[in-house]
């Protein structure tokens, strides 16, 4: 009797493309559920959970992403430098005119495995505030997000 192998991505077999993706006017958690998608490789027929077979994913214009309700002034980020007292709080409107870029990362980061496949991932992301990127080398495709 015939029995059927299943696929495996291996290292070999792996084929990682390059995408840009234009953060303007999309809502924060539904960007980053499509782009934590594309990191995992989820949207491939060749999908392995136990291997990192994702794309390569640029972010841009990450200063211009929207947060729906009143989280601008009611969603706070935590940092903490582990000291006694160390404990730091900014909300999304404070982060967003700071630093755009890490309400994206820490939103798709959120998404992603919490192990050290996820955290592989995760560097396979760049995340820039204004429009231009320094990866078009890469000759990165464009991916569009409807929002």
């Amino acid at each position: 009797m015939y029995k059927q192998k299943s696929f495996t991505a291996t290292k070999d077999n792996i084929d990682r493309k390059w995408w840009v993706v234009d953060a303007s006017d999309l809502v924060v958690g539904r960007l980053a559920t499509e782009v934590a998608t594309l990191l995992r490789g989820k949207h491939k027929p060749t999908f392995t959970p136990n291997q990192e077979c994702g794309d390569f994913v640029v972010i841009t214009n990450a200063d211009k992403v929207k947060f729906t309700g009143n989280k601008l002034s009611d969603k706070n980020y935590y940092r903490y430098s582990g000291f006694i007292g160390g404990l730091k709080s900014r909300t999304a409107g404070e982060l967003l005119a700071n630093k755009p870029e890490q309400i994206v990362m820490e939103a798709v980061k959120g998404m992603l495995p919490k192990t050290s496949l996820g955290r592989k991932q995760l560097t396979k992301l760049r995340v820039f505030a204004g429009e231009t990127h320094e990866h078009e080398a890469q000759k990165p495709e464009k991916y569009e997000i409807k929002g």
